[in-house]
């Protein structure tokens, strides 16, 4: 019976320890959290951003995608990507990123766009 005494301390000990190395993880995650929020990679700082993408069958699709001075279009299938083509053209990046600034971002925005929206007398007949 002297071993149960001796079992809190211990106990407590294992405690602290756990709780110096679970506080020094969340110190390192603050601190890489900060770092990479200032060195923009962040979801606010994304270098790479997808403009479009177009389903063309089953697991295969065309996208483009943004990165720091062009836009590529690629040729995605169940298993590979491809690159078709690159465009560097100031005006065309410009088109491109107007156009996908006035795209609607609901279903909703769509319908009234298309004028198909419901009015609520279409919706009393």
């Amino acid at each position: 019976m002297t071993g149960a005494p001796e079992m809190w301390p211990s106990a407590l000990n294992m405690v602290a320890a756990l709780a110096v190395v679970l506080g020094g993880m969340f110190l390192l995650v603050h601190v890489a959290r900060r770092y990479l929020h200032r060195a923009g990679a962040t979801a606010g700082g994304q270098l790479v951003r997808t403009v479009a993408s177009h389903p063309l069958g089953v697991k295969k699709s065309i996208a483009l995608v943004e990165v720091p001075g062009c836009v590529l279009v690629l040729g995605l299938s169940g298993d590979r990507i491809q690159v078709l083509t690159r465009i560097r053209d100031p005006e065309a990046l410009e088109r491109l990123r107007s156009r996908s600034a006035a795209a609607p971002a609901s279903f909703t925005e769509q319908l009234a766009r298309l004028g198909l929206r419901r009015t609520p007398a279409d919706r009393e007949e």
